[in-house]
């Protein structure tokens, strides 16, 4: 079996204004090479908060273009990593995970305003958005126009960080929110109980979900009920290895696992954990197949995670 080619965004935490703030690389599975594609160096930055404005953010492949969402704008790149053009939204704040639908809708979660964004890739705008809540009824799922003169408060009250598109719905869930849900149309359900601290929660199938547990340091199957199935542990090194040990005021840690995507064609996990570290485990007997490191400086947090479809 040939391990594929991932693309990893990476945020780094704990930087100063004028440092490198992340970046995208293009990492061979197989051997191990990689190259940084992208060094998001800007200085028209947003600085407070923990990741904020720093580094890139969740991809998504749409044709033989490259999406990739900064904190509150979605670039469009080719391949040969020109920026071909770029969409705003007043709304859009603190993004984290996106997903394509496949056909002319990217998702986006906007952690800022505890909502979930929809791109038209066609028509070229932000065409619908929901905002997420929770009432006496419930979780609440309200509609409202991205482009308009209304909309909900910048409040972060869940931390939404993903959203995940399957089977014509999107999956949405936060670090704090201990349920994922799902939303279809404008009505939203709990789908499946999740501990608290998660990343890049996404159904499996057969009543399973995987998830980055972040909170206990492992990937982790386990049914849509919250009991867990399998665990996976990252890979950890020697604080003798890393290049900066330094813990700033925004969580750099080692072990902080955060990407994550499904290669159901080859039954493998790729998933991200810092610093700068891509594993893939095969999702049956729970292996290690492979694990590439391409930073051990501890600030270095892979966020997106996506193969690589050339």
């Amino acid at each position: 079996m040939t391990l594929p080619k991932v693309l990893m965004t990476d945020v780094i935490r704990s930087t100063q204004q004028g440092d490198s703030h992340g970046g995208a690389y293009l990492i061979d599975m197989e051997t191990g090479a990689f190259e940084q594609v992208l060094d998001w160096n800007a200085v028209e930055i947003d600085w407070e908060g923990r990741g904020m404005g720093r580094g890139l953010r969740g991809i998504c492949f749409v044709g033989e273009h490259i999406y990739i969402a900064a904190s509150d704008e979605l670039f469009v790149f080719d391949r040969d990593w020109n920026i071909v053009k770029s969409f705003r939204c007043k709304f859009l704040h603190h993004c984290h995970e996106i997903s394509y639908d496949g056909d002319r809708s990217i998702y986006l979660s906007s952690t800022s305003f505890d909502s979930v964004l929809r791109f038209d890739v066609v028509d070229e705008r932000f065409d619908r958005a929901w905002w997420i809540g929770v009432g006496k009824g419930g979780v609440l799922a309200r509609p409202y126009d991205p482009e308009g003169a209304e909309g909900p408060p910048k409040a972060d009250t869940l931390h939404i960080n993903q959203v995940f598109f399957k089977d014509g719905a999107v999956f949405v869930s936060g670090v704090g929110m201990p349920a994922m849900l799902r939303l279809v149309g404008d009505s939203i359900e709990v789908y499946a109980k999740v501990p608290q601290t998660t990343h890049n929660c996404q159904p499996l199938g057969d009543g399973l979900i995987v998830m980055n547990s972040t909170g206990e340091d492992r990937l982790v199957i386990a049914y849509r009920r919250g009991k867990a199935l399998k665990r996976f542990e990252y890979p950890v090194y020697n604080e003798s290895e890393m290049t900066f040990t330094g813990i700033g005021d925004d969580h750099a840690r080692q072990g902080f696992g955060r990407g994550l995507c499904v290669d159901e064609e080859r039954g493998l996990l790729f998933v991200g954990s810092s610093p700068g570290t891509v594993s893939a485990f095969d999702r049956a007997s729970g292996e290690m197949v492979a694990s590439v490191n391409v930073s051990m400086d501890i600030r270095n947090a892979p966020h997106g995670l996506e193969i690589w479809p050339w």
